[in-house]
């Protein structure tokens, strides 16, 4: 591990199944960080947007590193407070589903997490940015300078428009809570009979389609087992995309066995690309909406870009790939 001697701790109370243990299991993974000499201080989050402000109050004071214990979601709020810093960022999973835990091949467990992270490296990553592209908003890939006054908000791992974001916005908070991952089934199930396919432009300089799903991924996982962008990589600049053309909820349900097979790119109506950015309209007025890192982030019509060297990232030394 680089020479990393001042931590803060940033966790989650309320993310996943097992909060009741939580601060006992954070505890002992600053004991466990302690021994190999990094001084680590407990911050607990209290609200939405929280550990935003907790990491920006971290880079503010020099950290050397910040951890993160929570969810996608606590995941994304810490992203967007080290964003273009030099503050380094490590995860103890947690949470209903936690991609990156995925990606980084990072154990769930956060003690064995804990020792992994002693046992990684730091690596300087690219992030997607998302904004309205109705208002304007503007990243500036020379030097990676996202226009917060424009609403511009930074993801990790992937974003999504039409179908995907409408499970995500569906879901029920108190049923995540109880259920986990096997809310957004119930949500998906629920989207699946309700849900309109409104047509969305997809556009970019390598390619142009019409849609119901776009897939915004920086990394191969989706939810749950599942890998959809599964060309992404982390430590490429660039997105992978993945779309998909139909508008019949039969065919969306057909299509799961070869979600689930790893066959998705052999669907009729799937198609994927790798570029830098992309913009999503709705091509019929109708309301659409759209997701970053499992979180709402609002409707259509949105730009996404890549912005470069935007975040130092803990990764276990021992990641295939």
């Amino acid at each position: 591990m680089p020479n990393f001697r001042n931590a803060l701790l940033i966790y989650n109370p309320t993310s996943g199944r097992r909060r009741r243990t939580r601060l006992a299991e954070v505890e002992n993974a600053r004991k466990l960080l302690a021994a190999d000499g990094l001084s680590v201080e407990l911050a607990a989050t209290s609200a939405r947007d929280s550990a935003t402000q907790l990491a920006i109050q971290a880079a503010a004071e020099k950290r050397d590193l910040v951890i993160v214990c929570g969810g996608d979601g606590t995941i994304n709020e810490v992203v967007n407070g080290l964003a273009r810093s030099s503050v380094a960022m490590g995860i103890l999973p947690a949470g209903t589903a936690n991609i990156l835990a995925k990606e980084l091949g990072v154990p769930w467990d956060i003690a064995a997490a804990a020792q992994k992270i002693v046992r990684s490296e730091a690596r300087r990553i690219a992030l997607g940015a998302v904004m309205n592209a109705g208002a304007g908003g503007t990243v500036d890939t020379r030097d990676g300078t996202a226009d917060a006054g424009q609403g511009a908000r930074y993801f990790l791992c992937l974003g999504g428009a039409g179908a995907d974001a409408a499970v995500v916005h569906a879901v029920r908070a108190r049923l995540k809570d109880r259920a986990g991952i096997f809310a957004y089934w119930a949500a998906g199930t629920q989207q699946l009979f309700q849900y309109q396919f409104p047509r969305i432009r997809v556009s970019s300089d390598e390619m142009e389609v019409d849609a119901t799903l776009v897939i915004v991924g920086r990394t191969a996982h989706y939810g749950g087992p599942f890998k959809i962008t599964s060309g992404a990589s982390l430590f490429e600049d660039s997105f992978e995309v993945v779309t998909y053309a139909s508008a019949s909820s039969l065919r969306y349900l057909g299509a799961l066995p070869s979600l689930w097979a790893g066959r998705l790119r052999k669907v009729k109506g799937i198609a994927a690309w790798k570029t830098r950015e992309l913009t999503c309209t709705s091509l019929t007025g109708a309301a659409v909406q759209a997701q970053v890192d499992g979180e709402p982030v609002g409707m259509l019509p949105l730009h996404f870009r890549i912005v470069p060297d935007a975040l130092t990232l803990l990764v276990p030394r021992d990641l295939r790939g």
